[in-house]
């Protein structure tokens, strides 16, 4: 077991590091969700998107 931890040690390693990120990324998606802030700019003239997005209220 001990051997093929330090033969694999590397790829745990980065292993680890790849799930703390992607755990810190969607920890900022969250909490920036639950603030009401969103991922677009907000320049709904140059949006693909029409506007749709948004609520009219916002805008």
């Amino acid at each position: 077991m001990f051997t093929w931890f330090i033969d694999n040690l590397g790829t745990i390693v980065v292993s680890l590091v790849l799930i703390a990120v992607v755990t810190a990324i969607i920890m900022t998606m969250v909490k920036d969700k639950k603030a009401g802030k969103s991922s677009c700019g907000g320049n709904c003239a140059h949006c693909a998107c029409g506007c749709s997005c948004h609520n009219k209220a916002q805008q």
